[in-house]
């Protein structure tokens, strides 16, 4: 299967998008190399602005653009985007309610040898609680591009979050996605598992290994976490399936799992089992290696579900 980054998802469909509307912006942080963003400053100047290692300045430039009906694009790491700017996110695009989009990349363990102080596994978290932002977390490439295109119409402040790391293909170029719809990617009976972002393709695999010892698991990618989670699905789900486990790279505190527990604790009381980061910080090493200690690869999900599902 072709793996790419959904960074590099950023860098297409943020140029495609400003190439054909003159009212796109990129507010750029200083990692324009990290973020793919290089080709748009050089094709696009006048849209581009760079403001440096300043990413509150960043999201107020954006704020200030879209009252003027520009639709700007803050492109940072998530954890600066997330949290060094949440001030600014939350009074000057929030509460105003104007049209900025915050797109970052570096998103959880993937940025792996950069440690903990890069490794964003709060900002669902954070920013889902802030009223009027929608939050997005893409599967994969081309559904990346998809969301970008999709949050450039929908009107109001949008966080996406992106891989720093090569990730499967899972959709076909020609997949098309709603802001607040989740995507069905495998029947069953006898479980569901929900997944968000770089863990989507490990369920799925995960998904035919329990198929091989007789348990028929549901697989469900939810990509908008925040507003709406795609609650018809979700509790339809949990009433066919009568359990559910949520897989996301972010912290098991206020992210995906955080989100399917608020909507079937009122809706649909249902045995749920969250896995994710718990708790805990991350470290420098080998991405790879590093989603395997913190329970993430194909193998953890698998054996971690296989044991849920024969309680």
């Amino acid at each position: 299967m072709e793996k790419k980054a959904t960074r590099d998802a950023l860098g297409a469909e943020v140029l495609a998008l400003g190439l054909e509307h003159k009212d796109v912006f990129v507010i750029d942080c200083d990692v324009a190399k990290s973020c793919k963003t290089l080709e748009f400053a050089a094709k696009l100047p006048e849209q581009h602005i760079n403001v440096g290692i300043s990413e509150q300045n960043a999201v107020g430039i954006a704020a200030g653009l879209a009252t003027t009906g520009k639709v700007p694009f803050v492109v940072t790491y998530a954890i600066f985007g997330s949290m060094r700017a949440v001030e600014q996110i939350r009074q000057e695009t929030c509460y105003t309610k104007l049209n900025v989009k915050i797109l970052c990349s570096h998103g959880g363990l993937t940025p792996a040898n950069d440690g903990a102080s890069h490794q964003c596994v709060e900002d669902m978290g954070i920013l889902r609680t802030i009223p009027n932002m929608t939050v997005i977390m893409p599967a994969d490439y081309n559904s990346a591009r998809k969301l970008i295109a999709a949050a450039y119409k929908y009107n109001g402040p949008v966080y996406l979050r992106f891989t720093r790391d090569a990730i499967p293909c899972i959709y076909g170029e020609d997949e098309e996605f709603e802001i607040g719809k989740a995507k069905c990617l495998k029947e069953g009976k006898d479980l569901t598992i929900i997944a968000t972002g770089l863990p989507v393709s490990n369920c799925l695999e995960a998904a035919e290994k329990l198929a091989a010892d007789g348990i028929d698991a549901k697989v469900i990618n939810i990509h908008t976490i925040k507003p709406p989670l795609d609650e018809e699905l979700v509790i339809a789900a949990a009433r066919e399936t009568g359990r559910v486990v949520t897989v996301e790279e972010h912290s098991v505190i206020g992210g995906l799992g955080s989100a399917v527990c608020d909507v079937l604790s009122e809706k649909a009381p249902t045995r749920v089992m969250k896995i994710g980061i718990n708790d805990t910080f991350g470290e420098s090493g080998p991405a790879l290696e590093l989603l395997k200690k913190y329970g993430l690869d194909t193998d953890s999900i698998y054996a971690k579900i296989k044991a849920f599902a024969c309680e």
